[in-house]
């Protein structure tokens, strides 16, 4: 297959997109660790996330050589490998900030339950594909259920209570699309109402503290409110054209954890203002925009069900991230895509941008050699 006709057919404006989001992320990481950093190199962030960004941007034209149809004969047997991985964390896992999320091969940190979201849209499209035409009733849907969760339950036992609502995000786009009753939602609501108590009594004292403090977030200012107190007094100095690059206060004086990760939002906020962040904020609804129209367009079910994963996993982590730093959504690790810092998370969303590529190329007919 020749790269230029690959180049032809490629949806530029979400690559755009995608490409701005991550030179901002970068540039923010840089002001947000360029005075606290591990090493005597000041923007050892920066170039860290920099080059897994140029190489993950390679490795995306290489999947496009491969016809993402192909995955679905796959899926099994991906499924079983995310098993695997996931069990493996139990058990070599790397622990760091009380969550056993990490496995360590030589200086490179991995956190498998970001790779498993791939996996899982791709295996759960394939198998609500395989069932599609008999999921005309409540119970039909079970099967799909309790493939989501045996990996749900992995990673919540990690514990990671982002990641495993990403499944559920996921499953929730998906059944969506395949015409799943509002009755139907109805009763996964009032079963969700029901089983509350018994899902509060299996959460840990740190989650059940982010959950009281996203609804009084002075209830521990200085303990487990922090975070949540720090991030929006960041965003709300910004003002409306904001502080300016390397000029954030609440980043660059240290005050605000997690600044070039979870909060990097807030960084965003502060040193870009109202006008900085609706910029980003319409960068990743153009990202959605154009994710949902390869997803109506797709040529094959297994490929909208692919897309639709895809998007609607962008939605949950966007809101989220967003919501959390601005104090109306509980704090849940959960990363903003392509700016947060992070190999796993990068190359995660990377693979999945190029999954939306390959299905909108083949979309269009293109033939390979």
């Amino acid at each position: 297959m020749e790269f230029g006709r690959i180049f032809k057919r490629l949806d530029y404006v979400l690559l755009f997109a995608v490409f701005a989001l991550t030179a901002i992320g970068i540039t923010l990481i840089g002001s947000a660790t360029h005075i606290n950093v591990v090493s005597d190199d000041r923007y050892w962030y920066v170039q860290r996330q920099s080059f897994f960004a140029i190489l993950n941007m390679a490795l995306v034209l290489l999947t496009l050589r491969f016809d993402y149809r192909l995955l679905e004969d796959m899926s099994k047997k991906l499924y079983i490998f995310n098993l695997i991985i996931l069990l493996a964390v139990m058990f070599v896992g790397h622990t760091a900030l009380g969550a056993q999320r990490w496995i360590q091969i030589g200086p490179i940190t991995l956190q498998p339950s970001e790779f498993s979201k791939i996996i899982m849209i791709v295996g759960l499209s394939a198998f609500i594909n395989k069932r599609v035409d008999v999921l005309d009733s409540f119970w039909s849907w079970l099967p799909v259920f309790a493939y989501v969760f045996l990996p749900f339950l992995l990673v919540m036992k990690q514990p990671d209570l982002g990641t495993s609502l990403v499944f559920v995000a996921i499953l929730f786009g998906m059944m969506i699309l395949c015409g799943f009753r509002r009755k139907y939602f109805v009763r996964l609501f009032g079963l969700g109402l029901v089983s509350a108590p018994l899902l509060w009594t299996v959460l840990h004292d740190y989650q059940k503290m982010r959950l009281k403090v996203f609804l009084d977030p002075g209830l521990e200012p200085h303990g487990a409110g922090y975070h949540v107190i720090q991030s929006m007094i960041a965003i709300g100095s910004g003002l409306v054209s904001g502080k300016g690059l390397f000029g954030g206060t609440q980043s660059q004086l240290d005050f605000l954890p997690e600044n070039h990760t979870d909060f990097i939002f807030a960084v965003a906020g502060e040193e870009f203002g109202f006008i900085g962040t609706t910029v980003i904020l319409l960068l990743y609804l153009l990202i959605i925009y154009r994710g949902l129209n390869i997803a109506m367009n797709a040529t094959d079910d297994f490929g909208t069900l692919l897309a639709t994963g895809i998007v609607s996993m962008f939605v949950f982590h966007v809101l989220v991230n967003v919501g959390m730093t601005a104090g109306i959504m509980p704090v849940t690790g959960v990363p903003l895509p392509f700016m947060s810092y992070g190999a796993s998370s990068l190359t995660t969303n990377m693979l999945l941008v190029g999954l939306l590529l390959n299905i909108n190329m083949r979309q269009q007919k293109l033939t390979f050699d």
